[in-house]
This record gives structure tokens, sequence and C-alpha cells, in this order.
């Protein structure tokens, strides 16, 4: 089992940038692909970037592609997404997600119901 707690998050304008920081439990942990969701009001949560347990593989969002860059550290058992170029638009509440049950050290989950484990989120607001 994974527990996943999110911080990092706040607000800042348009143009800025956040690191996104998210601390996980277990002792599986470094087999796990991650992944970065979010959620803005009034729309369903949506996949912005995932990496494999690895690290050797990432996959962003177009969205976000140039923008976003995802990381971990499997013996912090920390994986983060630091974020640049903010725009109003990427405000929401950002989710890291653990996925369970993958061999393959460069597969990365884009799925949302492939994930088993998902922390409470952190918001970031974006300013115009």
């Amino acid at each position: 089992q994974v527990q996943l707690v999110e911080s990092g998050g706040g607000l800042v304008q348009a143009g800025g940038s956040l690191r996104l920081s998210c601390a996980a439990s277990g002792r599986t942990f470094s087999t796990y692909p991650m992944g970065w969701f979010r959620q803005a009001p009034g729309k369903e949560r949506e996949f912005v970037a995932g990496i494999s347990w690895s690290g050797a593989t990432t996959y962003y969002a177009d969205s976000v592609k140039g923008r976003f860059t995802i990381s971990r550290d499997n013996t912090k058992k920390m994986v983060h997404l630091q974020t640049s170029s903010l725009k109003p638009e990427d405000t929401a509440v950002y989710y890291c997600a653990a996925a369970s049950g993958y061999s393959s050290s460069y597969y990365v989950v884009r799925d949302l119901e492939k994930y088993d484990y998902w922390g409470q989120g952190t918001q970031v607001t974006v300013s115009s």
C-alpha cells in the first residue's frame, strides 16, 4: 500500500512557476509508475504528466508540454512536478497518483482509471 501527500501549491502570477512535490510511503514505491493529474472547478480530472517507475520515460499532456517537468527520486520516495510559464488555465487542484502492477520499467500510465492510490491534492491558483 502507498500513501501520498502533495505539497508546494499556492498562488502565483501568470508566467510564474511552482514546484509541486509528492511524498510517498510504502516499501514498493520504486516499482510504481507515478502521475500528476489536475481538476479545475466544474471539470473532470485530467492527466498532466506521468513517469515510469524507473524514471526513464515521461509523458506530458499537450497543454503542459514544454512548461512542466516530472521527476522522481526513488531513494527519497518523492515525485516532483516543476511548473513554469504558468497560465490562468493551469489553475486547479493537482493530485499525485500511483499505479501498481506494472513490470515494465519504461511504461507510463496515462489513464486515470489505472491508478490505484491518490493523494489529497494541492491547490494551484494562477492569477492573470
